[in-house]
């Protein structure tokens, strides 16, 4: 009896459904782009980042710094909505303190998503980005949070910035809708 009740207090305890999110893109990339969060290797940014989208702060958010051959970064939910002014996109966060970091050995490869910050490693706060393509120098520097498992042909579509620093001009693409799915 006893090694019952401890087997059904183990299942009962067992691992938390994996979460992930959906995001709607709209702008020259049209679709739903599907990511498997990594709760177990970042948890206090899949927390974060599950947190804004359950509140949809992350909705009409915009592609603010997109660079062909390396990532398309979003999730500026205090300055890159979409109608604001776009040279403040990029610069702030959620009304929620910085994160310190959760380096892990996951490597920065293609459908990778991982957080941006600044150059505190600790400063991760709500933006992100999603790789383009494999970038070994990220490794160890900056979070990984979670991949794409569905979607990349709409993430190869976002629309790319100019110059060094990727600034999307005119009308970026954003996320219409983000959810959070189990």
């Amino acid at each position: 009896m006893r090694n019952l009740l401890i087997a059904a207090l183990t299942l009962s305890a067992g691992p938390a459904l994996a979460t992930g999110l959906e995001i709607d893109v709209t702008g020259e990339a049209q679709g739903t782009i599907t990511v498997d969060l990594f709760e177990d290797v970042a948890p206090q940014h899949v927390e974060r980042i599950t947190t804004l989208g359950e509140e949809g702060a992350y909705d009409n958010v915009v592609f603010h710094r997109v660079i062909d051959g390396f990532m398309a970064q979003t999730g500026d939910v205090e300055y890159g909505k979409e109608g604001g002014d776009m040279r403040m996109a990029g610069r702030g966060g959620s009304d929620l303190p910085d994160l310190p970091a959760e380096f892990s050995d996951r490597a920065f490869e293609r459908g990778v998503v991982g957080m941006a910050r600044s150059q505190s490693p600790d400063s991760a706060n709500s933006q992100f980005f999603i790789m383009f393509d494999a970038a070994p120098f990220l490794d160890g520097q900056y979070t990984v949070v979670g991949q794409v498992t569905d979607g990349m042909d709409v993430v190869d579509s976002i629309k790319r910035g100019t110059g060094p620093n990727g600034a999307v001009i005119g009308q970026p693409d954003k996320m219409e809708e983000v959810r959070v799915i189990q």
